[in-house]
């Protein structure tokens, strides 16, 4: 799904140096941290890495529809998580590509309500809708 420009309502702008192996700041300086290769992937793991960032910012985002969604059908998701975890590693044409697997704790509603609030939050959060159809997202509830 293409946003029109006139519906842009907020444009985050953060800027890299020396990629995976140096450093990210945005423009507001409110996020400015050194970036590592984790050492599963021989690098030091001394910061963050870009996976763990995206990590982060899906499991916010993915948080905050589940919220919309739980508003909308009336449910109550009071002391919920939603965790992501990002993996990359090398696709079958040689380079690198992620998954991403979804995990939301919702301890105030059923197991078949939990799947079905994180169903709907799937296609109602913007990270969602951006990796859909380009990388493996698994789902799940409790």
């Amino acid at each position: 799904m293409t946003i029109q420009h006139i519906d842009v309502a907020y444009t985050a702008v953060a800027t890299a140096e020396n990629g995976r192996d140096g450093r990210v700041s945005t423009d507001d300086g409110a996020l400015d941290v050194v970036v590592n290769p984790p050492k599963e992937m021989g690098g030091s793991g001394a910061g963050t890495n870009p996976e763990q960032l995206f990590a982060a910012g899906y499991s916010a985002c993915f948080q905050g529809a589940l919220g919309v969604v739980a508003r909308q059908e009336k449910a109550d998701i009071t002391g919920s998580t939603v965790t992501a975890s990002v993996s990359i590693g090398r696709t079958e044409a040689g380079g690198f590509g992620l998954e991403v697997a979804i995990s939301a704790s919702i301890p105030n509603v059923d197991s078949a309500t939990a799947q079905a609030l994180v169903e709907k939050a799937h296609q109602v959060c913007p990270y969602s809708n951006a990796t859909r159809g380009n990388i493996k997202v698994e789902l799940s509830a409790g």
